[in-house]
């Protein structure tokens, strides 16, 4: 990649803002697919030594990952490239192109077929979220339900109630999700908000689950309490 004389000015910028090399690099990642420390930096006008800085703190954020390249002799050069998180700073326009296609909808089919459809959606993402996060205890379930939703671009975390009688198999817990990723939308169709909390029930059918907090009401997180419900005792002989 021959470097150009002054820095490119990105085609399209990521969704926040932060140290505009930084920036710049995921940019050039974009455009041109990896690059190695070198090569960004004669395309940004830094130093090799700072550029490689930059890299190791944007692969610290799990924005780019880097493999070993042998191109001639000496030590193999890392090429970087974006990751699929990377790969989301960058606006792609399904926000856009979900929220033309839920007014499509609602135009077009009655509201019980619309209510129904989102139903279907919410009971077969549970599934897949009952796949994925397995069968072990309460708790555990919660943590890697997290973790995928982070993955899915939600900002959550879930914490035991502070309850030190309840039992560790009795507790209760709260997800609480401070970004959601799809805020815009349930802003103009709050039912799906509905759609959401049908989920988590779904997620989790051995619990019971009400909202307790939502951002559509002023809070500032979306939150669902999941309590385990009660075991009726085996029927004697």
């Amino acid at each position: 990649m021959r470097a150009p004389a002054q820095s490119p000015a990105p085609a399209a910028g990521p969704v926040d803002g932060a140290h505009p090399t930084r920036e710049a690099a995921l940019s050039v990642l974009l455009r041109e697919g990896e690059a190695t420390a070198a090569q960004l930096a004669g395309s940004l006008g830094v130093s090799v030594q700072a550029m490689r800085r930059h890299l190791r703190s944007l692969e610290d954020d799990g924005l780019v990952e880097a493999s070993p390249s042998h191109e001639g002799p000496g030590r193999p050069s890392n090429r970087w490239r974006l990751t699929d998180q990377g790969q989301g700073r960058f606006p792609d326009g399904s926000e856009n192109f979900a929220l033309g296609l839920l007014h499509t909808l609602t135009k077009s089919l009655p509201a019980d077929t619309l209510e129904l459809v989102l139903r279907q959606q919410a009971e077969e993402k549970a599934a897949d979220y009952r796949r994925q996060i397995g069968s072990g205890p309460l708790g555990q379930r919660l943590e890697q339900l997290v973790e995928l939703r982070r993955k899915e671009g939600y900002v959550a975390e879930c914490r035991r109630e502070d309850d030190p009688t309840a039992a560790s198999d009795t507790a209760a817990w709260v997800i609480s999700e401070f970004h959601c990723s799809v805020v815009r939308i349930a802003e103009q169709y709050p039912v799906v908000c509905d759609q959401e909390l049908r989920l988590i029930r779904h997620t989790f059918p051995d619990c019971a689950v009400e909202r307790v907090h939502w951002r559509l009401e002023g809070g500032h997180s979306c939150g669902f309490r999941i309590s385990p419900l009660a075991v009726s005792p085996a029927p004697g002989p």
